[in-house]
């Protein structure tokens, strides 16, 4: 099996394909669209993390900027009905570290946001994948619609009506699904209030 690939980047599609020249053998490999992203140019030297995927009919190496992007990819082929090129296009769509930071935080928003899952997708990602990715969570963090609830409750207790609320929150969606603590969501809310 091929675990890795050091050489030459010899040709970078912007569809997630790419050879890397290796003693003079070109090896195509398949890459998410945040792998692609962190790829030197053309002509230069790179390594890749692999994963080899064996068929009947084909052989397909799969690539990755790190371990962790592997270690995420191959929890995603572990579902059921899941295959790599599925499992590239959800990594295409989310980084590695985030994705494991929504499915352990049970964070069916987030995922639903990424091209190809569904809310039933995201359910069985975060049901069957949630401990096998705890490792490359990190720390915990509080879930969005904890946040939101949280955010509307402190707006109201300032005397703002559920209206104002709304707008606010809808303003800081992006916010609140990056992580940001409610100290900081309060005052960007009532300064968005304000204007």
């Amino acid at each position: 099996m091929i675990a890795q690939l050091s050489g030459v980047l010899a040709r970078k599609a912007g569809d997630g394909h790419l050879v890397v020249d290796v003693g003079g053998v070109g090896y195509g490999v398949q890459v998410s669209s945040t792998t692609l992203d962190k790829l030197p140019a053309e002509g230069e030297p790179v390594s890749v993390c692999v994963f080899t995927h064996v068929r009947q009919d084909a052989i397909a190496l799969f690539g990755f900027a790190d371990l962790d992007e592997r270690a995420v990819f191959e929890a995603l082929i572990s579902l059921n009905g899941v295959g790599p090129r599925a499992a590239l296009g959800v990594l295409s769509g989310i980084e590695s570290r985030e994705l494991a930071r929504a499915i352990c935080n049970e964070d069916l928003a987030r995922l639903c946001l990424v091209p190809g899952v569904g809310k039933k997708k995201a359910e069985r990602m975060v049901l069957e994948l949630k401990d096998k990715l705890l490792p490359l969570a990190g720390e915990p963090q509080e879930r969005p619609d904890a946040v939101v609830a949280d955010l509307r409750s402190a707006l109201a207790n300032l005397g703002f009506k559920a209206t104002e609320a709304e707008r606010a929150i809808a303003a800081l969606k992006k916010r609140i699904l990056d992580g940001a603590e409610l100290e900081a969501l309060v005052p960007e809310a009532l300064r968005l209030l304000r204007e």
